[in-house]
């Protein structure tokens, strides 16, 4: 996928909004809490960090041109070296994924408000 079809999707998740952070990095978010964050777009290669379940997290960082994500690892996130590391259905499906692990520990309350 590219740069734009990645934000595009993330963007179509329920709640989901976009944030720039730490110079450039684009974040996306929900209800606050970050559940993606892409590179600058002048970075070369792009690059892309979700979070992933535990057992998502051991397969894909088995992966290559997978790893676990600087800063980030102790929480289960992965960064993609390469944004075709992963076809464009799988890619989608753990975005969709990391939404949902983020989503779910929000209150019931802010899950409520964002229609989640």
């Amino acid at each position: 996928m590219r740069r734009a079809e990645i934000e595009k999707f993330c963007l179509s998740l329920p709640g989901a909004t976009l944030s720039i952070q730490w110079g450039a990095d684009r974040v996306y978010k929900v209800g606050g809490k970050m559940f993606a964050v892409m590179g600058p777009p002048e970075m070369k290669p792009q690059t892309l960090s979700f979070k992933a379940a535990p057992d998502s997290f051991a397969i894909l960082t088995k992966q290559k041109d997978i790893i676990p994500a600087p800063y980030l690892a102790r929480a289960q996130w992965v960064n993609l070296q390469k944004l075709d590391a992963l076809n464009s259905k799988e890619l989608k499906a753990y975005l969709t994924r990391a939404h949902a692990i983020v989503a779910s520990g929000l209150t019931k309350k802010k899950r409520a408000e964002l229609g989640i």
